[in-house]
């Protein structure tokens, strides 16, 4: 029976093939980890709650090279690494965790989804030209921002939600500038490793911070249920869907590999709806798919500029 079972397992993955199956898991697992940041962050300090995350996901990764025996990062690449900690990990997902504090799951994550909108717009005033099909999905993905935004003009009114959509954006731009600075700075250093440590790093940087402000809470005081949150967000969000996402990047091409962008915001408002009750209307129904189609156009112009 057992072996039945494997038998059919194993023919049904190479039917769909491993690595469609690795995108499908990134395209969903990593949606998720909006929900579980959300619930985190309900009951206990965000920023504490991305540093804890950040040392616990680091400090596995680089237990396992250093069990692997690989070697440490040398001379400039050490600038490399604490730039990107800083821009990608400190800044652009510390803030995107403390914005969700504010703000509803699902919308963070649509913001969060329009890092390629910053690229291009960094690159042109940095003196690129950009193709209409690029300027085309720019507008378009505008107007989808504001169809949502125009359903919650009234949150704007509340001191919170204003400053939670400011986190996120920040979080956003600051991704952007970490993508441009990795394609810039891209050295024969063990790019897994590297993450490990940006992450660790990272995690120290935020710790200090919070010790610095006051704004931490004793590890007891923290319930159960962020804890589970953070184990959620360690396993699934910063090992098991990495892996998966590397794997289907380097075994898929790269329109392929690129759909999870639009599908993790997808699952992000349709669990934030289903778990916390959050608003799903048609404006952030239409609003939202607009704005991926859009993006859709922005990166697919890119990709094309790129060949």
């Amino acid at each position: 029976m057992r072996t039945k079972i494997k038998n059919a397992v194993s023919s049904k993955v190479n039917a769909i093939g491993l690595p469609i199956l690795a995108l499908c898991w990134v395209s969903f697992f990593w949606g998720t980890t909006w929900i579980a940041s959300k619930e985190g962050v309900k009951h206990m300090p965000a920023l504490q709650l991305a540093a804890i995350r950040q040392f616990i996901g680091g400090l596995l990764y680089i237990s396992f090279f250093l069990f692997k025996k690989t070697p440490w990062p040398k001379g400039k690449q050490w600038k490399t690494i604490v730039i990107l900690s800083i821009l990608n990990f400190v800044l652009s997902n510390g803030l995107s965790t403390w914005g969700v504090k504010y703000i509803s799951s699902g919308l963070g994550a649509i913001i969060g989804a329009i890092v390629p909108l910053w690229i291009v717009i960094i690159t042109f005033f940095k003196g690129e030209r950009l193709a209409r099909l690029t300027v085309i999905g720019l507008i378009i993905s505008f107007g989808g921002v504001c169809v949502i935004f125009y359903d919650h003009l009234s949150d704007f009114m509340i001191p919170d939600f204003r400053f939670g959509i400011i986190l996120s954006l920040i979080a956003t731009l600051t991704w952007a500038f970490g993508s441009l600075y990795t394609k810039k700075k891209a050295a024969s250093f063990n790019p897994y490793f590297s993450l490990g440590l940006q992450m660790f790093i990272s995690s120290i940087l935020i710790f200090a911070y919070n010790g610095a402000t006051g704004t931490s809470v004793s590890l007891s005081a923290i319930p159960a249920i962020s804890w589970w949150s953070i184990a959620y967000l360690v396993v699934f969000g910063s090992v098991l869907t990495f892996i998966a996402f590397i794997y289907a990047l380097q075994n898929l091409p790269a329109e392929i590999s690129s759909i999870y962008a639009y599908i993790n915001p997808i699952i992000a408002v349709i669990l934030g709806a289903v778990i916390f009750g959050e608003v799903l209307n048609a404006a952030i129904a239409i609003g939202g798919g607009v704005t991926l189609f859009g993006l859709y156009m922005v990166n697919y112009s890119l990709r094309k500029g790129r060949k």
